[in-house]
């Protein structure tokens, strides 16, 4: 299957699910991408000793998969991306939902 991911919380425990859900999903050898639109770029400053979420982060992508950053939403808050949230654009964002066989957002 492939499962698209579509963050736009900036709630941690919210994000840090939505980040498990890939891992897991991984982890059965399904093809995972997520977007991060909106507040959903700001989820590298989401950690809490309770919710890990750049820890998850990290995982989905040692895995095989993949994390993509809305450009607009990032400049919007003074960021040019980062590893983990690289800029990407709304091209990649329809791509996501065009092709995924399922679609969930958190």
């Amino acid at each position: 299957m492939k499962l698209g991911i579509i963050i736009y919380s900036t709630d941690a425990e919210t994000v840090w699910n939505a980040f498990r859900l890939g891992v897991f999903a991984r982890k059965e050898g399904d093809e995972v991408k997520v977007f991060l639109l909106a507040k959903g770029v700001e989820c590298e400053s989401l950690d809490t000793d309770q919710f890990p979420v750049t820890a998850q982060m990290k995982d989905l992508l040692e895995r095989g998969g993949k994390i993509l950053a809305c450009g607009t939403c990032l400049k919007l808050r003074g960021s040019e991306g980062t590893e983990l949230c690289p800029l990407s654009s709304m091209k990649d964002l329809y791509e996501l939902v065009r092709d995924s066989d399922k679609v969930v957002s958190f």
